[in-house]
Protein backbone atom coordinates (compact mmCIF):
# COMPACT_ATOMS: atom_id res chain seq x y z
CA UNK A 1 0.00 0.00 0.00
CA UNK A 2 1.29 3.43 -0.89
CA UNK A 3 2.10 5.91 1.86
CA UNK A 4 -0.72 8.40 2.27
CA UNK A 5 0.03 12.14 2.17
CA UNK A 6 0.07 13.89 5.51
CA UNK A 7 -1.67 17.23 5.47
CA UNK A 8 -0.71 20.09 7.72
CA UNK A 9 -3.03 20.25 10.74
CA UNK A 10 -5.37 23.15 11.13
CA UNK A 11 -4.25 25.83 13.56
CA UNK A 12 -7.01 27.21 15.76
CA UNK A 13 -6.41 30.20 18.00
CA UNK A 14 -8.20 30.93 21.27
CA UNK A 15 -7.77 34.52 22.39
CA UNK A 16 -9.13 36.23 25.52
CA UNK A 17 -12.13 38.41 24.82
CA UNK A 18 -12.19 37.52 21.11
CA UNK A 19 -14.36 35.22 19.01
CA UNK A 20 -12.75 32.07 17.73
CA UNK A 21 -12.43 31.27 14.04
CA UNK A 22 -14.66 28.46 12.84
CA UNK A 23 -12.64 25.26 12.36
CA UNK A 24 -13.06 23.66 8.96
CA UNK A 25 -12.94 20.24 10.59
CA UNK A 26 -15.04 21.06 13.63
CA UNK A 27 -16.79 17.69 13.57
CA UNK A 28 -13.50 15.93 14.40
CA UNK A 29 -13.15 16.10 18.17
CA UNK A 30 -10.19 15.40 20.41
CA UNK A 31 -10.04 11.85 21.77
CA UNK A 32 -7.87 9.96 24.27
CA UNK A 33 -4.52 9.11 22.73
CA UNK A 34 -4.40 12.16 20.44
CA UNK A 35 -1.13 14.08 20.46
CA UNK A 36 -1.61 17.83 20.79
CA UNK A 37 0.71 20.76 20.26
CA UNK A 38 0.03 23.59 22.69
CA UNK A 39 1.73 26.96 22.33
CA UNK A 40 1.41 30.43 23.83
CA UNK A 41 2.00 33.44 21.62
CA UNK A 42 5.43 35.05 22.26
CA UNK A 43 6.30 32.37 24.83
CA UNK A 44 8.26 29.68 22.94
CA UNK A 45 9.45 28.12 26.20
CA UNK A 46 5.82 27.14 26.86
CA UNK A 47 5.53 25.05 23.69
CA UNK A 48 4.59 21.47 24.56
CA UNK A 49 3.30 18.34 22.83
CA UNK A 50 1.42 16.25 25.39
CA UNK A 51 -0.80 13.27 24.60
CA UNK A 52 -4.40 13.12 25.82
CA UNK A 53 -4.75 10.57 28.61
CA UNK A 54 -7.25 7.70 28.68
CA UNK A 55 -9.29 9.82 31.10
CA UNK A 56 -9.58 12.57 28.48
CA UNK A 57 -7.25 15.08 30.15
CA UNK A 58 -4.13 16.74 28.83
CA UNK A 59 -1.24 17.73 31.14
CA UNK A 60 -0.29 21.37 30.60
CA UNK A 61 2.90 22.90 31.96
CA UNK A 62 2.21 25.17 34.92
CA UNK A 63 -1.51 24.42 35.37
CA UNK A 64 -1.82 20.64 35.53
CA UNK A 65 -4.41 18.48 33.76
CA UNK A 66 -7.18 20.06 31.67
CA UNK A 67 -10.20 18.19 30.38
CA UNK A 68 -10.21 18.26 26.54
CA UNK A 69 -11.84 15.02 25.38
CA UNK A 70 -14.75 15.50 22.94
CA UNK A 71 -13.72 19.13 22.35
CA UNK A 72 -12.65 20.73 19.10
CA UNK A 73 -9.10 22.16 19.12
CA UNK A 74 -10.62 25.66 19.47
CA UNK A 75 -12.65 24.58 22.50
CA UNK A 76 -9.58 22.93 24.03
CA UNK A 77 -7.63 26.16 23.54
CA UNK A 78 -10.40 28.02 25.34
CA UNK A 79 -10.37 25.56 28.25
CA UNK A 80 -6.58 25.87 28.63
CA UNK A 81 -6.79 29.66 28.32
CA UNK A 82 -9.42 29.80 31.07
CA UNK A 83 -7.35 27.56 33.33
CA UNK A 84 -4.35 29.89 32.93
CA UNK A 85 -6.55 32.77 34.05
CA UNK A 86 -8.25 30.96 36.95
CA UNK A 87 -4.92 29.81 38.36
CA UNK A 88 -3.34 33.25 37.79
CA UNK A 89 -0.42 31.54 36.07
CA UNK A 90 -0.79 33.87 33.06
CA UNK A 91 -2.91 36.98 32.74
CA UNK A 92 -3.43 37.40 28.97
CA UNK A 93 -2.43 34.15 27.27
CA UNK A 94 -3.04 33.68 23.57
CA UNK A 95 -3.34 29.92 23.33
CA UNK A 96 -3.23 27.77 20.21
CA UNK A 97 -3.97 24.06 20.03
CA UNK A 98 -3.11 21.80 17.12
CA UNK A 99 -3.81 18.09 16.86
CA UNK A 100 -0.46 16.76 15.65
CA UNK A 101 -1.61 13.14 15.47
CA UNK A 102 -4.98 11.49 15.92
CA UNK A 103 -5.03 8.23 17.85
CA UNK A 104 -7.77 6.83 15.60
CA UNK A 105 -6.28 6.74 12.11
CA UNK A 106 -8.38 4.25 10.16
CA UNK A 107 -11.37 4.86 7.95
CA UNK A 108 -13.52 1.85 7.21
CA UNK A 109 -14.99 1.32 3.73
CA UNK A 110 -17.75 -1.28 3.49
CA UNK A 111 -20.28 -2.22 0.86
CA UNK A 112 -20.08 -1.83 -2.88
CA UNK A 113 -16.50 -0.66 -3.42
CA UNK A 114 -13.92 -2.69 -5.29
CA UNK A 115 -11.72 -3.30 -2.24
CA UNK A 116 -13.58 -2.88 1.08
CA UNK A 117 -11.50 -2.63 4.22
CA UNK A 118 -9.87 -0.33 6.76
CA UNK A 119 -7.48 2.30 5.41
CA UNK A 120 -5.15 4.57 7.42
CA UNK A 121 -5.72 8.32 7.20
CA UNK A 122 -4.00 10.87 9.43
CA UNK A 123 -6.33 13.81 8.88
CA UNK A 124 -9.83 14.42 7.49
CA UNK A 125 -10.06 13.57 3.79
CA UNK A 126 -12.55 14.36 1.04
CA UNK A 127 -14.98 11.50 0.46
CA UNK A 128 -13.87 10.95 -3.14
CA UNK A 129 -10.30 10.47 -1.89
CA UNK A 130 -11.53 7.89 0.62
CA UNK A 131 -13.57 6.01 -1.99
CA UNK A 132 -10.48 5.97 -4.20
CA UNK A 133 -8.59 4.19 -1.40
CA UNK A 134 -10.99 1.29 -1.91
CA UNK A 135 -10.46 1.23 -5.66
CA UNK A 136 -13.59 3.21 -6.47
CA UNK A 137 -17.24 2.17 -6.64
CA UNK A 138 -18.29 -1.25 -7.82
CA UNK A 139 -20.63 -1.46 -10.81
CA UNK A 140 -23.66 -2.11 -8.60
CA UNK A 141 -22.98 0.67 -6.08
CA UNK A 142 -25.74 3.06 -5.07
CA UNK A 143 -25.04 6.77 -5.50
CA UNK A 144 -26.40 7.59 -2.01
CA UNK A 145 -23.42 6.99 0.28
CA UNK A 146 -23.52 7.11 4.08
CA UNK A 147 -20.79 8.32 6.42
CA UNK A 148 -21.11 7.15 10.01
CA UNK A 149 -19.17 9.49 12.28
CA UNK A 150 -16.81 8.00 14.82
CA UNK A 151 -18.67 7.79 18.12
CA UNK A 152 -22.02 8.85 16.62
CA UNK A 153 -24.14 6.11 15.07
CA UNK A 154 -27.41 8.05 15.17
CA UNK A 155 -26.72 10.85 12.67
CA UNK A 156 -25.10 9.49 9.51
CA UNK A 157 -24.08 11.99 6.84
CA UNK A 158 -25.54 11.42 3.36
CA UNK A 159 -23.50 12.13 0.25
CA UNK A 160 -24.97 11.68 -3.21
CA UNK A 161 -22.23 10.95 -5.72
CA UNK A 162 -23.58 12.81 -8.72
CA UNK A 163 -22.96 11.60 -12.26
CA UNK A 164 -22.05 15.21 -12.94
CA UNK A 165 -18.32 15.41 -12.11
CA UNK A 166 -18.31 19.10 -11.21
CA UNK A 167 -21.26 18.64 -8.84
CA UNK A 168 -19.73 15.52 -7.32
CA UNK A 169 -16.57 17.44 -6.43
CA UNK A 170 -18.35 20.58 -5.24
CA UNK A 171 -20.72 18.76 -2.86
CA UNK A 172 -18.11 16.53 -1.22
CA UNK A 173 -18.18 15.91 2.52
CA UNK A 174 -15.18 15.31 4.77
CA UNK A 175 -14.46 11.88 6.19
CA UNK A 176 -12.64 11.86 9.52
CA UNK A 177 -10.28 9.27 11.00
CA UNK A 178 -12.44 6.64 12.70
CA UNK A 179 -15.45 7.18 10.42
CA UNK A 180 -17.17 4.39 8.50
CA UNK A 181 -18.21 4.89 4.87
CA UNK A 182 -21.08 2.64 3.75
CA UNK A 183 -21.75 2.22 0.02
CA UNK A 184 -25.08 0.37 -0.37
CA UNK A 185 -25.97 -1.87 -3.27
CA UNK A 186 -27.95 -0.09 -5.95
CA UNK A 187 -31.55 -1.05 -6.61
CA UNK A 188 -32.24 -3.17 -9.69
CA UNK A 189 -35.42 -3.36 -11.78
CA UNK A 190 -36.05 -6.08 -14.34
CA UNK A 191 -37.56 -5.88 -17.80
CA UNK A 192 -38.34 -9.30 -19.24
CA UNK A 193 -40.25 -10.79 -22.13
CA UNK A 194 -40.51 -9.53 -25.70
CA UNK A 195 -38.02 -6.64 -25.49
CA UNK A 196 -34.76 -5.96 -27.31
CA UNK A 197 -32.46 -6.44 -24.31
CA UNK A 198 -34.17 -8.25 -21.43
CA UNK A 199 -32.43 -8.20 -18.06
CA UNK A 200 -31.90 -6.22 -14.88
CA UNK A 201 -31.09 -2.50 -14.94
CA UNK A 202 -29.42 -0.61 -12.10
CA UNK A 203 -31.12 2.46 -10.66
CA UNK A 204 -27.83 4.33 -10.74
CA UNK A 205 -28.79 7.80 -11.88
CA UNK A 206 -28.34 10.78 -9.55
CA UNK A 207 -31.63 10.15 -7.72
CA UNK A 208 -31.42 6.34 -7.74
CA UNK A 209 -34.88 6.32 -9.34
CA UNK A 210 -36.36 4.90 -12.52
CA UNK A 211 -39.80 5.00 -14.11
CA UNK A 212 -41.48 2.19 -16.00
CA UNK A 213 -41.00 3.84 -19.40
CA UNK A 214 -37.33 4.57 -18.57
CA UNK A 215 -36.84 0.91 -17.74
CA UNK A 216 -38.48 -0.11 -20.99
CA UNK A 217 -36.20 2.30 -22.86
CA UNK A 218 -33.12 0.85 -21.14
CA UNK A 219 -34.24 -2.56 -22.39
CA UNK A 220 -34.24 -1.24 -25.95
CA UNK A 221 -38.02 -0.99 -26.17
CA UNK A 222 -40.62 -3.62 -26.93
CA UNK A 223 -40.39 -5.84 -30.01
CA UNK A 224 -42.94 -5.45 -32.80
CA UNK A 225 -44.51 -8.77 -31.82
CA UNK A 226 -45.00 -7.78 -28.15
CA UNK A 227 -48.47 -7.60 -26.66
CA UNK A 228 -48.15 -4.05 -25.32
CA UNK A 229 -51.58 -3.85 -23.75
CA UNK A 230 -51.06 -6.97 -21.64
CA UNK A 231 -47.80 -6.08 -19.89
CA UNK A 232 -47.53 -6.88 -16.19
CA UNK A 233 -45.76 -5.15 -13.33
CA UNK A 234 -44.82 -7.44 -10.45
CA UNK A 235 -43.82 -5.57 -7.30
CA UNK A 236 -41.38 -7.27 -4.96
CA UNK A 237 -42.01 -4.88 -2.07
CA UNK A 238 -45.64 -5.85 -1.44
CA UNK A 239 -45.94 -8.94 -3.68
CA UNK A 240 -48.64 -7.37 -5.83
CA UNK A 241 -49.21 -7.53 -9.57
CA UNK A 242 -50.93 -5.16 -11.99
CA UNK A 243 -51.68 -5.21 -15.67
CA UNK A 244 -50.19 -2.35 -17.69
CA UNK A 245 -51.20 -1.00 -21.08
CA UNK A 246 -47.83 0.10 -22.41
CA UNK A 247 -49.41 1.40 -25.59
CA UNK A 248 -51.63 3.82 -23.67
CA UNK A 249 -48.75 4.81 -21.41
CA UNK A 250 -46.48 5.57 -24.36
CA UNK A 251 -49.23 7.71 -25.90
CA UNK A 252 -49.67 9.65 -22.65
CA UNK A 253 -53.13 8.28 -21.97
CA UNK A 254 -51.91 6.72 -18.74
CA UNK A 255 -49.30 8.19 -16.37
CA UNK A 256 -45.85 6.71 -16.13
CA UNK A 257 -45.14 4.70 -12.97
CA UNK A 258 -42.21 5.08 -10.58
CA UNK A 259 -40.48 1.76 -10.01
CA UNK A 260 -39.01 0.41 -6.78
CA UNK A 261 -35.97 -1.88 -6.42
CA UNK A 262 -36.87 -5.45 -7.33
CA UNK A 263 -39.84 -4.55 -9.56
CA UNK A 264 -40.32 -6.68 -12.68
CA UNK A 265 -41.91 -5.43 -15.90
CA UNK A 266 -42.97 -8.33 -18.09
CA UNK A 267 -43.85 -7.63 -21.74
CA UNK A 268 -45.67 -10.67 -23.18
CA UNK A 269 -44.61 -12.46 -26.35
CA UNK A 270 -47.06 -13.79 -28.87
CA UNK A 271 -49.46 -16.33 -27.37
CA UNK A 272 -47.39 -19.46 -28.13
CA UNK A 273 -44.14 -18.14 -26.65
CA UNK A 274 -45.87 -16.58 -23.69
CA UNK A 275 -47.06 -19.92 -22.33
CA UNK A 276 -43.53 -20.77 -21.22
CA UNK A 277 -43.11 -17.84 -18.79
CA UNK A 278 -46.60 -16.54 -18.13
CA UNK A 279 -46.92 -17.31 -14.41
CA UNK A 280 -45.71 -14.84 -11.77
CA UNK A 281 -43.40 -17.48 -10.31
CA UNK A 282 -41.95 -18.17 -13.74
CA UNK A 283 -41.32 -14.46 -14.32
CA UNK A 284 -39.68 -14.07 -10.91
CA UNK A 285 -37.50 -17.10 -11.57
CA UNK A 286 -36.39 -15.62 -14.89
CA UNK A 287 -35.52 -12.34 -13.16
CA UNK A 288 -33.27 -14.21 -10.75
CA UNK A 289 -31.09 -15.45 -13.60
CA UNK A 290 -31.25 -12.35 -15.80
CA UNK A 291 -28.17 -10.42 -16.80
CA UNK A 292 -27.76 -7.09 -15.00
CA UNK A 293 -26.76 -3.95 -16.89
CA UNK A 294 -25.37 -0.75 -15.36
CA UNK A 295 -27.27 2.33 -16.55
CA UNK A 296 -24.95 5.12 -15.36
Amino acid sequence: MKTLPIFAPVLLLAMAGAAFAQAPYNSLLISPGDELHISILDMPDMDQSPRVTDAGDVPVQGIGSVRVANMSPAEAATAIHDRFLSTHFLNHPQVSVVVDQYATQNVTLIGEVKTPGAYPIATPRQILDVIALGGGLADDADRDILVERHGDQTNPVHYNLSNNGEKAIKEQVLVNPGDTVVVPKVGIVYVLGDVTRPGGFTMSNNESKMSLLEALSNAGGAAKTAKLNHARLIRKLDHTEMQISLGDMQKGKQPDIALAPGDILYVPFSYAKNLVISSSSGIASAAGTAAVYATH
